[in-house]
């Protein structure tokens, strides 16, 4: 079965994959015609992909996180590689196939990620922000375990988020050693508290966001998580005027670092300039990292990468 990952212009192919996004849409001809505008992935990948002319009845089998086999042909768009769907059809039991199979997930378990995630915690020695942190952890842990960092930006797959979490506190520990007039209580709280709304803010099963809850998108992951940071104090008995709970609050909310991504403020203390750019550097990273590991190795360069101002990446040659 061919892969995502091994999927070059002119390839013609057949395989299963997962009906990651389906959107309906119509062409410009007269009188215009349904089509779907299709994102199909595996484990190893996602490219977008079109099937033409479809049916009403077709409009009433296919929907998304359905697995499916394909007939197609692999084109280029725009310099992006993109599959015409000559057929498609559900899988079946028959096929012997599980959506497990095509659901990528991060590199590391889930529960060793919490694990961390968790031991960090408990070495925070000031007891307030490690209550509040605590806290806004029981108030995640459910969807923590598997939720994506984010629908498509970086670490969109199964535990994405705990891993992102887990490689920033990586970050942070060094740069806690190189720069010991940080707080390291404070960084370590931003990093695991900076994202952990997202579990809020996003609908997703198995690692696949399918929108964003209805929270999200009126409120969204920021706010949330500053809310909860208030929550946590007044659950707790700790004045809200305590610096400490203001200062997580401006961790959080100045994480995205302007207006335009999100933050309400600034970063204007040395943990939240730290945070910022620890989140910025692990996601941009990432990016790179999914943009390499998803081009066949024979591809130089990398499709443009949103993240990265739509530049594509070269692969520098071992």
């Amino acid at each position: 079965m061919t892969q995502i990952k091994q999927l070059v212009s002119q390839d013609e192919f057949t395989g299963f994959y997962l009906l990651k996004e389906l959107e309906v849409r119509q062409t410009n001809a007269t009188p215009p015609k349904d089509y779907f505008d299709i994102v199909l992935s595996d484990s190893t990948g996602q490219l977008t992909a079109k099937l033409w002319d479809v049916s009403p009845t077709d409009k009433e089998t296919f929907f998304p996180m359905g697995l499916v086999k394909v007939r197609g042909i692999v084109q280029t768009y725009r310099e992006r590689l993109q599959i015409k769907i000559v057929q498609m059809r559900l899988a079946t039991p028959e096929d012997g196939v599980t959506i497990t199979e095509f659901i990528r997930s991060a590199p590391i378990r889930p529960i060793d990620l919490i694990y961390t995630i968790k031991n960090t915690t408990a070495s925070i020695v000031n007891d307030e922000v490690r209550t509040i942190v605590e806290y806004c952890i029981a108030k995640a842990e459910d969807k923590l375990m598997d939720y994506p960092a984010a629908k498509t930006h970086h670490h969109a797959y199964y535990a994405g988020l705990a891993y992102h979490t887990v490689r920033m506190l990586e970050l942070g520990e060094f740069i806690i050693r190189q720069r010991p007039f940080l707080n390291g209580d404070m960084l370590r709280a931003g990093i695991i508290l900076h994202d952990i709304a997202k579990t809020e803010e996003l609908n997703a099963r198995l690692g696949v966001v399918s929108d964003y809850s209805i929270t999200g998108k009126l409120i969204g992951h920021i706010a949330l998580a500053s809310s909860w940071i208030t929550e946590a104090a007044i659950r707790s008995d700790i004045p809200l005027e305590s610096e400490r709970v203001v200062g997580l609050q401006h961790l959080v909310l100045s994480h995205h670092n302007t207006g335009e991504w999100g933050s309400p403020v600034q970063p204007q203390t040395a943990e939240a300039v730290a945070l910022h750019y620890i989140d910025s550097l692990d996601a941009k990273l990432q990016m790179v990292e999914d943009a390499l590991d998803s081009t066949p190795e024979s591809e130089p360069w990398t499709p443009m990468i949103r993240g990265l101002e739509n530049k594509a990446v070269y692969r520098t040659p071992n």
